[in-house]
């Protein structure tokens, strides 16, 4: 175990079509993966990410197993490969479910299936076009914190992902999420934008899919984690199974606070950080949170090999 590194995993938005294919040329164990999770979906997940429309891996119920195969894979082709073994893990929203299989918390199989019912049942807790995503860029936290307060009338509209200082997306009722990008954009927002998603994540109006799922969840054998884990909505570790099941049905309604993850990682060691799974989304936010930190993306030959040598 590398003391010095950790592995962080990422969310929805860095699925695209034909992620994964150079490295699934060379790597017989990508495909192999998908294959896994193929059976556990009953269709075939791997033709959907090479040969689909993005407009089908866009859907929330089919973006999240997708993603999650894609970092198991990438994760299996490390240890394949000989790379030094993280002392820690954390995961952006979706991704916490990629570091927990990784940390042997649950087995592939069973997290295929439950991240493909926690997209479904968040999709329907909100039907489309209610809810709504903003991107408020270049103010201070506390700023839209404010701006929600403001905003709020009644409706929910809560800051919901801390992804980096000056960057931060809001979210909650469509109406409510339009006033806090006007306040935001009058208090000085370098940007204030709606995403292209289809639900207002990681808000109280996710509670129904929550509770759904909570079944599943409880259902399903968790272990220990073999590599700690720092969780969304508290940025700290924890040990016991039936904990980590109420923090991960928790995070499906609590905010993502990304920054604090990222610096509890550093303050407990970590000085690399490998973005396990397809994009550079996470990369780029390490940048903007902590310049001190090193980071490598793995989505393709070229980019594992050289993360693979520099470590």
């Amino acid at each position: 175990m590398n003391s010095n590194l950790a592995f962080v995993f990422p969310g929805q938005g860095s699925q695209k079509i034909g992620m994964l294919a150079d490295l699934a040329s060379a790597n017989p164990l990508v495909e192999q993966t998908f294959t896994e999770a193929s059976d556990a979906l009953g269709y075939d997940a791997w033709k959907l990410v090479q040969e689909g429309e993005q407009d089908d891996i866009n859907l929330t119920e089919r973006t999240q197993p997708i993603l999650l195969a894609s970092s198991v894979a990438i994760w299996r082709l490390w240890q394949e490969k000989g790379g030094p073994v993280p002392a820690q893990l954390a995961g952006h929203s979706l991704g916490e479910w990629s570091a927990l299989v990784c940390s042997g918390v649950l087995e592939f199989a069973d997290a295929i299936k439950i991240v493909r019912a926690r997209g479904a049942f968040m999709q329907e807790a909100v039907p489309f076009g209610v809810g709504a995503m903003a991107a408020i860029l270049g103010i201070p936290d506390q700023v839209i914190l404010d701006a929600c307060a403001s905003a709020r009338e009644n409706d929910v509209v809560d800051a919901v992902n801390f992804n980096a200082p000056g960057q931060v997306v809001i979210a909650g009722s469509a109406a409510a999420v339009d006033r806090a990008i006007e306040i935001c954009k009058q208090a000085g927002a370098k940007r204030a934008m709606t995403l292209p998603v289809s639900a207002p994540f990681h808000t109280s109006l996710m509670q129904p899919a929550a509770e759904q799922l909570a079944e599943m969840v409880n259902g399903t054998a968790f272990a220990q984690p073999q590599i700690p884990v720092l969780h969304n909505v508290h940025a700290q570790t924890e040990t016991n199974p039936e904990s980590i099941k109420a923090l991960m049905l928790e995070q499906i309604y609590r905010p993502v606070m990304w920054v604090d993850c990222i610096q509890g990682l550093k303050a407990n060691g970590t000085q690399i950080l490998i973005e396990c799974g397809p994009g550079r989304v996470l990369n780029g936010l390490t940048k903007r949170i902590d310049r001190d930190l090193t980071s490598f993306s793995t989505d393709d030959v070229a980019s594992l090999e050289n993360a693979l040598t520099s470590i």
